[in-house]
C-alpha cells in the first residue's frame, strides 16, 4: 500500500479555497481533513504556501503519433503536460493514418497504454465516408466524435452536407467540431494570393480564418444539432459574435450544446502576429482585441464551459516557412496552466473559476469517472503550484519534441512544483519519476 500524505495545502476545489491535509493510499484520495496524522511508510509533501487543485483535463491535444512522431510522441508531450499540471487528456483523430477506424483507435490505445504519463482518451474522426465505422464505436470506450467543418492538418474535412445530417441523426457519441466554413476561407485565401502573390504576411490569417467563416459555419452546425437533438460540443472559439450563441441560463450537465475557449486565443491577439508571425497561426485565426475580449466575457459569464490548449506542435523548421507552406498550430501543454494563473495574478480571473473551467468542466462534458475533483474516493490526479516562483520560459526548460513555445522569452509567476497522477508522484520540483502512470480514461454513460 502505497501512501502519499499532503500537509498544509490551500485547496482549491468546487468553488471553495481552503486549508487541508490530504492523504493519498494507492491511487485514491483517501482523506481530506485538517492535522491528518502521518501513517507509517509514508512520503510527506509539505505543502505551506502552495495551491493544490485537481489535475488539470484538456480536451483537445494533437500528439502526432502515429505517423507525425517527428514532431511529437504520446510519450513526450504527455510528459510536457504532466509539468504543466494536465493529468488527463484527449487526443485528436488527425494523426497518420487517421483514427476512422476502430483498428487504427485501438492502435493508439496500445501505445498510450505503454507510453504515457497521463491519463489518455482518443476522439474517433468522422469523414464523408466512415458513417458504418463511427456506428460501431462504443460511446464508454472514447471521449467522443470528431468533425472538421473546414479542413485543417490531416484530410478529414466533412462536406458532405447529407453524411453530416445522417451522423447527427444516427450517432450517441457527444459530437465535437472544429467550426469554420471551407468556402469563405478558400474565396478570402484567393483574394489574398492575388494582392501578395505566394509572400501572404502572417497579419493576413485572421482576415483569411475571418470572423466570418466561423460565424457561418458556427451558426449552422448548431441550427442542426437542435434539429437533429445532436449533443454537440464546439471547439476553440475564435471570435466574440460565436460566443453570444451560447447559453448560460442552465447548468452544464443540462445543456445540449456547449464550447471551448483556448489559451491562446485568450492570450493573443492579431496585433501580436507582428512580432510573433507564424508561432501564433493557429485555426481558427487568433483575431482582434475585441474578439478576445468578449471570449473573456463569455468565458467568466458561462457561456463558455471548457478552457483547453488545442496543442499542436510541428518543428521549428516546418513553422520556420513561409505563410502558404507553413503548418497551423502550436505546443501549450506545459503552459497552459501557468498562462492561466498569470491572469489571476493580473486579477482576470479566479482561481476557482480556472479550476472549473479546466478540472471540474471536462469532466463534467466528457462524464469521465471519477477524475477533475478532489474528492474522497476520486483518483489522486493532483497538482501543487507555487504562485510566487517566477521563471522565464526558455529552450533549456522547454519539454516539447518540437522545442519551441510561443511563450519562449515570457516571465510567469507561478509554477508547476508536484504533480501527482493515479496517486504516483511523476513530477517534483522539475525532475520526474520513471513510471508511465497514465490510465485510459474510462465514462459514466
Amino acid at each position: 500500500m502505497k501512501k502519499i500524505l499532503i500537509k498544509n495545502a490551500t485547496i482549491v476545489n468546487e468553488e471553495k479555497i481552503f486549508k487541508s491535509d490530504l492523504l493519498i493510499v494507492d491511487d485514491v484520495i483517501s482523506q481530506i481533513s485538517s492535522n491528518i496524522s502521518t501513517p507509517n511508510d509514508c512520503k510527506v509533501i509539505d505543502a505551506l504556501g502552495k495551491i493544490l487543485i485537481p489535475g488539470l483535463i484538456d480536451d483537445q491535444v494533437h500528439f502526432r503519433e502515429p505517423g507525425l512522431t517527428h514532431k511529437a510522441t504520446i510519450n513526450s508531450e504527455s510528459k510536457a503536460a504532466v509539468a504543466g499540471g494536465i493529468t488527463s487528456f484527449i487526443e485528436m483523430p488527425n494523426t497518420v493514418p487517421q483514427t476512422t477506424t476502430i483498428n487504427e483507435l485501438n492502435k493508439k490505445f496500445e501505445i498510450a497504454d505503454k507510453s504515457s504519463y497521463a491519463n489518455y482518451s482518443f476522439m474517433f474522426g468522422a469523414t464523408n465516408s466512415n458513417l458504418d465505422e463511427i456506428k460501431k464505436v462504443n460511446k464508454n470506450e472514447v471521449a467522443a466524435l470528431k468533425i472538421f467543418l473546414g479542413s485543417s492538418t490531416g484530410d478529414m474535412l466533412v462536406d458532405d452536407q447529407q453524411i453530416l445530417r445522417d451522423i447527427f441523426s444516427t450517432t450517441n457519441l457527444i459530437i465535437v467540431v472544429h467550426s469554420e466554413d471551407e468556402q469563405i476561407i478558400k474565396e478570402n485565401l484567393k483574394k489574398y494570393k492575388t494582392k501578395y502573390n505566394s509572400n501572404i504576411p502572417f497579419e493576413c490569417h485572421s482576415k483569411i480564418r475571418s470572423e466570418e467563416a466561423c460565424l457561418k459555419s458556427t451558426k449552422k452546425i448548431i441550427e442542426l444539432a437542435k434539429e437533429t437533438n445532436a449533443r454537440l460540443h464546439v471547439f476553440h472559439l475564435s471570435t466574440k459574435v460565436e460566443s453570444l450563441l451560447f447559453q448560460n441560463d442552465i447548468p452544464l450537465e443540462e445543456k445540449k450544446i456547449t464550447s471551448e475557449v483556448c489559451v491562446h486565443h485568450l492570450w493573443f491577439s492579431d496585433k501580436d502576429y507582428k512580432d510573433k508571425q507564424s508561432f501564433i497561426k493557429w485555426n481558427p485565426a487568433i483575431k482582434t482585441d475585441n474578439d478576445r475580449e468578449g471570449l473573456w466575457n463569455a468565458l467568466l459569464d458561462d457561456r463558455i464551459d471548457v478552457i483547453a490548449t488545442d496543442h499542436a506542435p510541428h518543428t521549428l523548421e516546418e513553422k520556420s516557412k513561409p505563410y502558404l507552406d507553413c503548418p497551423s498550430g502550436g505546443p501549450l501543454v506545459q503552459h497552459a496552466l501557468v498562462s492561466m494563473i498569470q491572469h489571476h495574478l493580473n486579477n482576470k480571473i479566479s482561481l476557482q473559476k480556472i479550476v472549473t473551467k479546466m478540472c471540474h468542466n471536462p469532466a463534467i462534458l466528457f462524464q469521465i469517472k471519477k477524475r477533475g475533483y478532489i474528492r474522497k474516493g476520486y483518483y489522486a490526479d493532483l497538482v501543487l503550484i507555487d504562485i510566487n516562483k517566477p521563471w522565464t520560459v526558455k529552450k533549456e526548460n522547454i519539454l516539447y519534441k518540437c522545442n519551441w513555445s510561443p511563450f519562449e522569452g515570457l516571465q510567469f509567476d507561478s509554477q508547476v512544483t508536484h504533480t501527482i497522477v493515479n496517486g504516483k508522484l511523476v513530477y517534483e520540483n522539475g525532475l520526474f519519476n520513471s513510471i508511465l502512470s497514465g490510465k485510459k480514461l474510462t465514462f459514466n454513460r
